[in-house]
């Protein structure tokens, strides 16, 4: 294990040193540090902290696991002007993300319709990693998507105003669509609107309990019993092949920030052109992102509508928010006292805004900030602790996080077993794949009232409510 210095019950520091630029900084209690088997990730933040440019701190969140470049759950700020972006920092999955949406329905009401729903929702929204979509796009319409996001989505009829104040970024990131590759391109077309595989999963809840009502009730998650559904994917293969295209692309240009302590991490100065192209590709990327979320959204009402018979204004299926976890955005952060343009990379990790600091619907709460846990137990939605720009860059963790490996998963638990378990739980598991319920197993991934106790005592966010699975569907 690696040298750690306990700062508080919630924070460990990894002093600088060699390459180092600035220490590493762990949002972790002694429980999940406990569980700590794996010094890889570990390494990877000191690895982060050896970057050009970077400010303050190589951060990680509580649901901390090993990753490509940076760790799952890691956060980094660097300088606009002297810094970098990397495309590591951000993950092959851009705009991974999660968009939780609120219903009127009680759970004691309309329990008997949840399988019917997701039963619905398994033959409309393809899962998996081959499954193409039925939603058919042709090129105009895929250029749209990349410049444009949510307002595609909106003047073809997919999505409401509401739906686009209440996703993050109003769902539309700055692109110039002629950094995405032709490949990129074609590989989106057959996508849109599907789910993926791995840890992407869509969800039927039920609010569980309410930590702060007033916040609550402006989330629209205000009364508990009422369903709920998570959707957890990105932008895909598109995304994937943009972060393909650019790592190929740094690892050609002798102007790249290479570390020889990892290759994975190879960067490009903000500035330069490989820089300012692959923040177009990825924020095209994003765009797409923010689209297939509201795609799916789209399905899971004609779903309910389908099922239940009524309309989905009747039913008051609303976004609460639709946020991303793999990003590099440019924001404005106050290091020492002084405003200063950085580009914050979270990756498997959220932004957690606090009240007066986020805008438009949100400005007076602050952004949710959902935190899934494993398909067997509970999800938070919590909003940002004022303060934490000082601290995370209003950041949090983006969920439990693999205690696990995928290898170790299959090595320790069976698919019947995983089966049995969801059964006596009373949840109703879809999945394509055996292979996904038991690298998903709920054993697999941290305990969510670990990573929230470090979220909430180290003030980066607090609970509004919890969530607990009725149906899940894997992919």
């Amino acid at each position: 294990m690696f040298h750690l210095n306990k700062l508080n019950d919630f924070q460990y520091e990894i002093p600088a040193t060699g390459s180092m630029r600035v220490p590493g900084i762990l949002y972790i209690n002694d429980r999940i540090l406990g569980h700590f088997s794996d010094d890889e990730p570990l390494r990877q933040v000191m690895n982060v902290a050896s970057l050009p440019g970077i400010v303050k701190a190589s951060l990680a969140m509580p649901d901390i696991h090993l990753g490509y470049g940076f760790p799952i759950g890691g956060v980094a700020a660097f300088d606009y002007y002297d810094g970098i972006v990397s495309p590591g920092g951000v993950g092959y999955d851009i705009n991974c993300g999660v968009s939780l949406i609120a219903t009127n329905l009680d759970y004691s009401m309309y329990k008997d319709s949840v399988r019917k729903v997701l039963d619905e929702l398994y033959k409309t929204v393809p899962a998996g990693i081959d499954n193409k979509s039925s939603f058919r796009i042709n090129t105009g319409d895929e250029n749209e998507i990349l410049s444009s996001g949510l307002e595609w989505a909106y003047n073809n009829g997919y999505a409401t105003r509401e739906d686009i104040l209440h996703t993050e970024e109003k769902g539309h990131m700055p692109a110039n669509i002629s950094k995405v590759s032709e490949r990129a391109i074609k590989r989106g077309k057959n996508e849109l609107g599907t789910l993926g595989a791995g840890n992407h999963f869509l969800e039927i809840d039920r609010v569980d309990r309410i930590f702060d009502q007033k916040t609550a009730e402006k989330f629209g998650t205000g009364e508990g019993n009422k369903l709920a559904v998570m959707v957890h994917t990105g932008s895909r293969g598109l995304g994937h092949q943009v972060a393909t295209d650019y790592l190929m692309r740094l690892n050609e240009d002798d102007e790249s920030v290479k570390l020889p302590e990892d290759r994975q991490l190879i960067s490009a100065y903000a500035g330069s052109s490989a820089g300012m192209d692959y923040m177009d590709a990825m924020n095209a990327a994003a765009n797409f992102g923010f689209v297939n979320r509201q795609i799916i959204t789209y399905k899971i009402r004609m779903a309910f509508e389908k099922v239940i018979g009524m309309d989905f204004e009747s039913m008051g299926i609303n976004i609460v928010y639709s946020l991303a976890h793999n990003m590099a955005k440019v924001e404005t952060h106050s290091i020492d006292g002084i405003k200063r343009k950085l580009i914050i990379h979270r990756k498997g990790a959220t932004r957690a805004q606090p009240a007066n600091t986020a805008s438009g619907y949100f400005a007076d709460t602050g952004n949710p900030v959902i935190i899934p846990g494993h398909m067997g137990g509970p999800s938070y939605i919590l909003v940002g602790t004022a303060g934490n720009e000082e601290t995370t860059f209003s950041s949090s963790c983006h969920g439990a996080g693999r205690l696990l490996s995928r290898k170790r998963a299959t090595e320790q638990f069976t698919m019947e077993g995983v089966r049995n378990d969801m059964e006596s739980r009373g949840i109703y598991l879809r999945a394509t794949t055996g292979k996904a319920v038991v690298e998903e197993s709920p054993g697999s991934y941290k305990n969510i009232e670990d990573v929230i106790d470090v979220i909430r005592g180290a003030r980066i966010a607090s609970p509004v409510a919890s969530l607990m699975p009725l149906a899940v569907m894997k992919g």
